[in-house]
């Protein structure tokens, strides 16, 4: 479905010592990752301050938001911050936005910002978009989507889509999805990403309480979210997913980098 060659990223949000951070930035690099990826935690560390001192530090990594949550800041700001970063790092910066996770209410209106309809959301998100489009050297624009609203205005604007979808998504509810991507992007070039929850047969803890469910549950139910067996067989099911689905840039946790660095030697180029 798409002759893209494999792209991967790893997601990292929680380091918050330069020292450890900077270390993480390396060996992400060593490993084999193209991207390095911060969330946008609400009272956590700015993702545009964390991933300039990534970018400082490393040669050929691409550093990204994954996401930045539109809501959080002035379209200007977040423009200027975009371009400054793209600037600086000589285009290896990814601008990711979204519309920020289900159940972040509560916390934007102790800070005084309205959550809004969902259809508000996405209609603030896509000012912003249109605003950040009008810069002539900018940043490859991800957007992270999930409802059909976010899904069409992604197919239409973004440069990569990552799907949002729920942890129990199956590949055929995945291929619905992606299809209405694909339909609003028409003869748009458009990159399609997913991020996986886990990989392997190990159980997760630490995810398992994040997200309600354990790790083998969602493997026995098919979810799209999770790849277990051997390496070789992990790397296999991304090769079919991509051909039969388009899905070409994969992201995951920072807590899998060592277990699914092998995954990348394997599949890095192809």
């Amino acid at each position: 479905m798409t002759d893209k060659p494999f792209r991967f990223g790893l997601v990292a949000g929680q380091i918050t010592h330069l020292t450890d951070w900077t270390a993480l930035a390396r060996r992400t690099e060593v490993q084999g990752f193209d991207t390095l990826l911060s969330p946008d935690p609400l009272g956590g560390l700015d993702p545009f301050t964390t991933l300039s001192a990534a970018a400082a530090v490393t040669t050929e990594l691409h550093v990204g938001t994954f996401v930045a949550v539109s809501k959080f800041r002035d379209r200007r700001l977040l423009a200027w911050q975009a371009e400054s970063l793209h600037q600086l790092t000589g285009g290896q910066f990814e601008l990711g936005l979204g519309t920020g996770r289900p159940g972040a209410e509560g916390t934007l209106e102790r800070l005084g910002i309205e959550f809004g309809t969902p259809g508000e959301r996405v209609q603030q998100i896509a000012e912003t978009v249109a605003h950040l489009k009008q810069q002539d050297d900018r940043p490859k624009l991800l957007l992270a989507a999930g409802g059909p609203k976010m899904m069409a205005l992604a197919g239409r604007e973004a440069d990569i889509v990552t799907l949002a979808w729920w942890p129990r998504t199956t590949e055929p509810e995945a291929r619905d999805l992606v299809r209405t991507v694909q339909d609003a992007a028409g003869d748009r070039d458009v990159e399609l990403a997913m991020n996986l929850l886990a990989v392997g047969d190990e159980p997760a803890p630490w995810l398992e309480r994040y997200i309600g469910t354990t790790v083998a549950d969602l493997a026995a139910n098919g979810s799209v979210s999770v790849l277990p067996g051997s390496t070789r067989q992990a790397a296999d099911t991304l090769l079919r997913r991509r051909d039969e689905l388009g899905i070409s840039y994969v992201t995951i946790n920072s807590g899998y980098a060592d277990r699914f660095a092998p995954i990348v030697e394997l599949l890095k180029g192809r």
